[in-house]
């Protein structure tokens, strides 16, 4: 056995750790300790071939309510941590978050919880968003250290008595500043007459995002602003599926183009004068936001938690009410209106607000301040 110090990582999604835990995992390898990641296994752990890890392939349903699955995956959690005794353990997203919290609670082995958002909890009805609350309050209340990512869901979660430990407000995942450079920006008009203006959705295709609205706003442009394109890029939620045909039909119309889920968005954001996220969601911090702004792309966004924080409204993009298709309409025609120059240097505050606030590197040394605390 090993005389390094583990750290074990839970997750439910391979991008959550390609794209949003990569360095972080890069820099418990360069501090000395052994890492161990469990997470059902996707395409992106292709990409990390070359980072020595400990991986473990847990069965997680990850939108299902049935309690003996979720019994099995504690059990596997509570086998995975006797195995290997992490020194810590952290966990991110909904089902890790409950379970390898009460598995690691029964051993003792300090916790750190990232609230990565309440997501589409607080939509659900009444009876079961309160069973769900109550998990996530008898999870965390017993963790050394909970990671939010943003101030609304801190507030929430401690009014709702779930943090007994320490808390920390951290900038989202933070953005991976050499994984999302500077991009030139690309030349554009005003959407009418000669060179065309880009915009781009990126994120799952799932009407808590606000694809509806995203659609609603691409017809009502497009049909005054011929000279606009809008791309969509994302994977079809199964349980959103009859959006296939609708994009299907947009695209024969030309209104939407949709590009279905690519492994790397640089090209679409490099093309892209801004970015649109008109998520409703309960989000944690939108990476999309955060990528985009790193990239050198205005933001076009809601007021929702998680979205707001990532733009300086009329200097890095547009901040508009959630949920209000007008208020979206008139800020992508602030937008067009804008000289090129002018949506340029938005572009550029945005990278500077993402080099000051949001770097990959803050939450780095958030996360080691806390592992080095727990392992004294």
């Amino acid at each position: 056995m090993s005389e390094k110090k583990l750290i074990a990582l839970l997750t439910n999604n391979d991008d959550d750790v390609y794209c949003f835990r990569k360095e972080l995992i890069e820099a418990f390898i360069a501090e000395g300790y052994e890492v161990l990641i469990s997470c059902p296994y996707g395409e992106k752990f292709e990409l990390m071939k070359d980072i020595p890890y400990i991986y473990d392939d847990p069965d997680i349903d990850r939108r299902g309510t049935n309690p003996l699955k979720d019994a099995q995956l504690m059990a596997h959690y509570h086998r995975l941590f006797k195995k290997y005794r992490p020194a810590v353990v952290l966990t991110y997203t909904a089902k890790p978050g409950v379970y390898a919290s009460f598995a690691a609670h029964a051993l003792k082995i300090p916790v750190i919880n990232n609230v990565t958002g309440f997501g589409s909890v607080l939509k659900e009805g009444k009876l079961k968003r309160g069973i769900i609350m109550r998990l996530f309050q008898a999870a965390y209340r017993q963790s050394d250290c909970i990671m939010f990512q943003n101030a609304v869901n801190m507030r929430m979660a401690k009014k709702m008595r779930m943090v007994h430990g320490k808390s920390r407000l951290i900038p989202g995942s933070g953005v991976a500043l050499n994984r999302f450079p500077l991009l030139d920006y690309p030349e554009g008009g005003d959407g009418k007459n000669g060179e065309k203006v880009v915009f781009n959705y990126i994120g799952r295709i799932l009407k808590d995002k606000g694809v509806d609205d995203y659609i609603a706003c691409a017809k009502a442009i497009h049909a005054v602003y011929p000279q606009t394109e809008f791309n969509m890029l994302g994977f079809i939620e199964p349980t959103e599926a009859h959006y296939e045909k609708e994009l299907e039909e947009l695209e024969k119309e030309g209104v939407i183009r949709y590009h279905g889920s690519q492994k790397d968005v640089g090209p679409y954001i490099a093309r892209a004068h801004a970015i649109i996220h008109p998520s409703v969601y309960g989000e944690g911090m939108s990476n999309v936001l955060l990528e985009n702004a790193a990239s050198g792309r205005p933001l076009i966004t809601t007021d929702n938690p998680g979205c707001r924080e990532t733009c300086k409204d009329k200097q890095s993009g547009f901040i508009y009410p959630k949920g209000n298709r007008e208020a979206l309409i008139l800020a992508v025609q602030k937008f067009l209106e804008l000289p090129n120059e002018k949506r340029r240097e938005m572009g550029l505050k945005g990278r500077k607000r993402m080099e000051k606030l949001f770097s990959r590197e803050i939450v780095i040394k958030a996360y080691l301040d806390e592992i080095k605390r727990l392992t004294k």
